[in-house]
């Protein structure tokens, strides 16, 4: 994040650390139970001994909370999810005493478990549900995972990934190029076979089945996820990082799954059976955070805010931002230009001039540095070609902090002017603003009569794209027109 809170790290360091997360998070049961015992402190009785499944799990658990934002706490959701889970484990076969629930405080859309039972779910994930059947499907699938023991049959592999990487780092000479490597063979790894998914998802139906839920759950869902999928990826809204870290680059979502999970529900029984109660997941997530942590400043269309700090700027027309843990990253819609923002503190004898011309983004000789006042403050401008791209630098002097612009154009095209639009939009905030600036929430309303996709979805003036935004959130087909009177849906407002 940008406040003085978390200390500032360099794009490449904060991908490689969020990039070796994943391939150790999502793995499925080791086949060691005694994990799962809670210690024993009675008198006269012996505690278990940690076993190395569970110290594995407990540091991939820390990792996990540093990598998606930490544990988001919601107690009305976090007590449905774990009645539902609770419903499930009683349901299932027995293979595993417990599952604990963790909501991560993360937009990105996934979920993933631990092999000892730790289950894990984004807040971006649970505003896609609509009724505790889809979200008990999700929960399901994941234990499906660790009940049908998939790390275990991976485990070698995983061994085998862990030597390529360090003998990639011990022949390249690079203990960061090495780690590269690492991370991203294990990430190929993370990912589970296809059998896998299709077994985790017969798992699931008959679960949601015997626990008593809607076993097409899984469908609606599935569906979903799809439809989030191409909603993000035709907005551009999501940098590499992030779609990394989807729930569909780790759990692949095709029309065969959901016609699989469709044909495992039809031989339960027709449609209309077992629980989906939408009036108790609806109420539980009134209010649930959506979009950027506002401690990493909040995103409104082309704009950015970070009450904190106090700034505020604009990204060029046509441009999607994004507010990441330690920086704001932008793309164009044709992908063809890329924005970063983000502040350094200088060392005590540099200055700002001397800080530009050493240059910051490796490979990049600078050139044409000009002082100039952005937003009132001292700033330094500068340029800078790389092989295939062409760069435009900003920094901007606040007290002993340095703002950061890096905006970048495929190609020969020099983003001169997008740059010059985007540092005259810099500015800082009036207190009122600051105040104004609140986070965004998933808000639940009432449908009156006569109301419509359109006419509700402008309540939500400052999302792209709103009717589809609408319609994605309330699991809508696109030819949806009128709204049943008295049915309450989701919206996104302060």
């Amino acid at each position: 994040m940008l406040t003085s809170r978390r200390a500032s790290v360099t794009r490449r360091g904060r991908r490689l650390a969020i990039l070796a997360v994943p391939a150790l998070l999502l793995v499925g049961c080791l086949g060691d139970q005694s994990a799962l015992l809670p210690p024993n402190a009675g008198d006269g009785e012996i505690a278990p001994r940690i076993t190395p499944v569970q110290r594995a799990a407990d540091s991939e658990h820390q990792r996990l909370l540093a990598a998606f934002g930490g544990e988001y706490r919601a107690p009305r959701i976090k007590a449905v999810l774990d009645d539902i889970v609770q419903r499930l484990a009683k349901a299932g076969d027995g293979q595993m005493a417990a599952f604990e629930v963790t909501i991560l405080n993360s937009p990105v859309v996934n979920a993933f478990a631990l092999p000892t039972g730790r289950l894990y779910v984004t807040r971006g994930l649970l505003a896609l549900a609509n009724d505790t059947s889809e979200i008990a499907s999700v929960m399901a699938h994941e234990i499906g995972h660790v009940t049908a023991q998939h790390a275990a049959q991976r485990a070698e592999k995983e061994a085998e990934s862990a030597l390529v990487g360090q003998v990639a780092s011990q022949i390249l000479k690079d203990p960061g190029q090495g780690a590269a490597v690492q991370a991203g063979s294990k990430l190929s790894l993370a990912r589970f076979s296809r059998q896998q998914e299709f077994e985790a998802d017969k798992i699931s139906v008959a679960s949601l089945a015997r626990a008593g839920y809607d076993p097409y759950g899984a469908s609606r869902f599935l569906a979903t996820l799809g439809r989030s999928s191409a909603f993000r990826n035709s907005g551009q809204e999501q940098s590499a990082e992030a779609k990394r870290l989807d729930i569909l680059a780790t759990h692949p979502q095709t029309p065969e799954r959901i016609a699989a999970v469709v044909a495992a529900a039809r031989q339960i029984g027709a449609p209309g059976l077992g629980e989906h109660e939408a009036g108790r997941w609806l109420t539980a997530i009134d209010g649930l955070a959506y979009g950027d942590d506002p401690r990493d400043g909040v995103v409104r269309g082309r704009r950015y805010l970070n009450s904190a700090l106090r700034i505020a700027f604009a990204a060029p027309e046509g441009f999607g931002l994004e507010a990441a843990q330690d920086m704001v990253i932008g793309t164009s819609a044709n992908g063809a230009q890329a924005l970063r923002f983000d502040s350094v503190t200088l060392k005590p004898d540099q200055t700002l001039q001397s800080y530009v011309a050493a240059g910051w983004i490796e490979g990049v000789e600078t050139k044409g540095i000009e002082t100039t006042q952005i937003g009132g403050q001292p700033a330094v401008t500068a340029y800078g070609r790389g092989t295939d791209w062409m760069f435009r630098l900003a920094a901007v002097q606040v007290g002993e902090r340095v703002y950061r612009f890096i905006l970048a154009a495929r190609g020969t095209n020099d983003p001169e002017r997008p740059m010059r639009a985007i540092i005259e939009s810099f500015r800082s905030l009036s207190s009122a603003e600051a105040q104004a600036a609140k986070p965004l929430q998933i808000r639940i309303v009432a449908a009156a009569a006569g109301d419509s996709v359109a006419s509700i979805a402008e309540r939500m003036p400052e999302q792209d794209r709103p009717a589809e935004l609408f319609r994605l959130l309330n699991g809508l087909d696109r030819d949806a027109g009128a709204l049943t009177a008295g049915q309450r849906y989701k919206i996104v407002g302060e």
